[in-house]
This record gives structure tokens, sequence and C-alpha cells, in this order.
């Protein structure tokens, strides 16, 4: 308990370094945001002050710092620059769309990774086992980007089966909430395939290289001489033991997604965390890209935190030697 107790200490510490950093970083960065606000809607020096003002863009560095902590402290996550809206009303509807995918797609990827490396790791050494280690290999070196405008190209342009962005019909009028979902749906499709795709193999890989060596310690050879069936001893003793690292995996596989499906969104427009993150870039609007990068970072932070515990739970002797 006191070592899980610390851990989380330095989550807190970790997670207000992160914050520190989120600040200076997109505030010494080149551009000016309120340059670019003045150039489109032509306003006079007088209008920029208060827009100085308004946005918290006045006073010095630290001045600003702390009153970001302030506002943050507070749940403000400030204003956006190119929206117009709150951050946190925007980022929320955004997360939500993104937690939509991820959790669709990670179910499938884990759930299939696994039982594929588990089939690979039964049959070690055999063609089935080297075709799926090499398959494994060649998915997992295909950019996400590239995978997704390969099927953007093959289900959208050329069959025309799918659609190719956004995550409902645009001007589309729904009678219930089961055709609502039902196009949210057809929308996720593509998307779910592309990181599936990419990120199966990381699951295939690590099972199978877990289930090997648990196949190869000498309790395998007891219940080999028990009489004990393949199946029975695959699933009930090898697998039991290899599933430590697989769990491990899945936790920290959660933090990678977040990230990683920015590529995911971007091509096909899917209105979440990602697209978000890209267009707040290319506006330079601060706030939001704050915001983006500090609930992406606490997840990273989180799910390695949770990995930790889910270690210790699984495996009391990690918690006993520290």
């Amino acid at each position: 308990m006191r070592s899980i107790w610390s851990r989380l200490l330095v989550l807190l510490a970790m997670i207000f370094a992160v914050v520190t950093f989120n600040f200076f970083l997109f505030h010494i960065i080149p551009g000016d945001p309120i340059l670019l606000i003045r150039r489109s809607q032509k306003l006079s020096p007088e209008q920029v002050t208060q827009l100085r003002i308004d946005y918290g863009l006045d006073g010095s560095l630290l001045q600003q710092y702390w009153r970001y902590l302030s506002n943050l402290l507070h749940g403000d996550l400030g204003y956006s620059f190119s929206l117009k809206e709150p951050v946190a009303g925007v980022l929320g509807h955004a997360l939500l769309n993104t937690v939509v995918l991820l959790t669709v797609s990670t179910t499938i990827v884990v759930a299939v990774g696994i039982l594929i490396g588990v089939f690979a790791g039964a049959r070690q050494g055999r063609k089935s086992d080297s075709s799926t280690v090499v398959g494994s290999l060649v998915l997992w070196s295909l950019p996400t980007f590239w995978v997704g405008i390969l099927l953007v190209f093959a289900f959208s342009a050329w069959f025309r089966v799918l659609p190719t962005s956004g995550i409902t019909t645009p001007n589309a009028v729904y009678g219930n909430s089961a055709v609502y979902w039902s196009d949210v749906g057809r929308h996720l499709v593509l998307p779910t395939i592309t990181l599936v795709i990419v990120d199966i193999a990381f699951f295939i890989i690590i099972t199978r290289t877990s289930l090997v060596e648990a196949m190869s310690e000498d309790y395998m050879l007891t219940a080999r001489g028990k009489g004990l069936s393949r199946r029975h001893i695959v699933w009930q003793h090898a697998f039991r033991n290899a599933l430590l690292p697989v769990l491990t995996a899945s936790v920290l596989y959660i933090s990678a997604l977040v990230a990683g499906a920015i590529q995911v969104e971007v091509v096909f427009s899917w209105p979440g965390m990602g697209l978000l993150t890209y267009n707040s870039v290319l506006a330079r609007d601060y706030p939001m890209l704050e915001a983006c990068f500090l609930i992406t970072a606490i997840a990273v932070l989180f799910a390695n935190f949770m990995a930790d515990i889910v270690y210790r739970l699984v495996d009391p002797r990690v918690g006993a030697s520290s």
C-alpha cells in the first residue's frame, strides 16, 4: 500500500511537470495568434489590446503562467482562439468521439491479437507460426496514414460502399436513435479497420513470445507427463502464466493509441482529439493545444500507473521485492 501511495505522489508530481512544460512550450514557440486574428479581421490597435486581455495574453509570461494554473485548478481550460468557444466544451465532445473509436478498435485488436498469438505460439516452429510472425512484422511496419488512404481509395472511391469522412452523414435526418447509430457505425468501419490492421501485430507478437516462453518452462513437462490434452496445457497452464506481459502491454497500448489515433482521425476527418489537435496546430490555438496535450499526457501517465498496479496485483512477487 505504501508503494502505491508513493507512486501516486510521483504521478501527481509528473502531472504538475507536464502542466508547466505544456504551458511554456506553446508560449515560447514562434508565432502570435493575436496577429493572425488581426490580419484576418483587420482590427485596430485598441481592439488587439483588448483581445490580449480577453484571452489572458497580457502581462509577463510568469503572470500568464500563474493565471493559467489558477484557472486550471478551477476547471477552466481557457477560451479557443479559433473556434471562439470554451475549450472544455469542445474538448469534451472531441474526447467522446475519440473514446468511441478507440473502444471499438482496442476491443478488436486485443481480443483477436491474443487469439492469433496463442494460435501461433502453440504451434512454434510450424509453417503457420512462421507465417503469422512474418505477417505481423509486415503489418507492424505499415504507416497508419498510408493504410487509411488505401482503404479510402478501395472502399470509398472504388467500390463506393463506405463513407470517407466524418462521424455522420452531413444534413442527415434520423427517425430514431437506431438509425443514427447505424450511420455512426458505417463511418466507424474504415478508421477502425485501419487501427486494427496496424496495431494487431503488436498483440500477436507479445502474446506469441510470452506463450513460447511459458511453454518452455519445466512445469510444462509435468503437465504433459500427466497426460493432459494440448488445449488444456495451452489455455489452463501456459496462457495463464503468459498473461502478465500481455495485460501490461494492453494497458500501455491504450496510452499509445491516444496519440496514435491522430493520423487516423486526420485521414478520415473523424471529429476527435486527433483532428482537433491537428487543426489547433494550424491555427496556433494555444489554449486548445495546451488542453489537448495535457489530456494526452495525463492519459499516458495514468496508463503507465495502472500498468504498474495491474502488474503488482497479478504478480505479488513484484510488490514484495520493492
